[in-house]
């Protein structure tokens, strides 16, 4: 009963986070930002708080009607939503443990790359045609899903085909 509620914390923790990468920026509306300026910011394509802090003051200029002291108090706002992007190296550790790796489906392919592929990364795929980049992406997609060690439960998993090769 107790795994139960450890890794129904683990999922509550992990909304948290989602919820803070992913803030609309309407939530500016509280920190003095009036609603056609936001409307005028998510016209340019920038609908999240943290879309602001990773645009330049310069693109943010450069939107019709928005003038440079308005730049720097929609970044003030925006600066005040987020926490801080530093972290102690004690606090990396700590996010470096919860990284595991998930099974190719082959233990030599999983031998070659350390044990399996890393979670909370990016892993890249190539090679020429008919070597099994596919197959493999198929694979991760269902050992992803599956439950692990450790109170795993099982991941989410999207599969977008830019080549039109998936085939129902």
């Amino acid at each position: 009963m107790e795994e139960d509620q450890v890794v129904a914390d683990n999922a509550y923790d992990n909304d948290i986070d989602n919820e803070s990468f992913f803030q609309d920026i309407d939530l500016l509306q509280n920190h003095g930002i009036n609603v056609a300026d936001i409307k005028k910011l998510k016209a340019a394509g920038i609908c999240t708080v943290k879309g602001i802090q990773m645009t330049t003051r310069k693109r943010l200029c450069s939107i019709k009607g928005i003038t440079e002291a308005k730049v720097d108090k929609i970044k003030e706002a925006s600066g005040k939503l987020l926490a801080a992007g530093f972290l102690t190296a004690l606090d990396y550790s700590f996010k470096r443990k919860q990284v595991f790796r998930i099974s190719t489906g082959s233990s030599e392919l999983d031998k070659l790359v350390g044990g399996g592929i890393e979670s909370m990364a990016i892993t890249e795929v190539f090679g020429e045609f008919r070597t099994g980049k596919t197959q493999l992406s198929h694979t991760l997609c269902v050992t992803t899903q599956l439950p692990g060690a450790n109170g795993y439960s099982g991941g989410k998993v999207v599969f977008v085909d830019t080549e039109n090769t998936l085939y129902p």
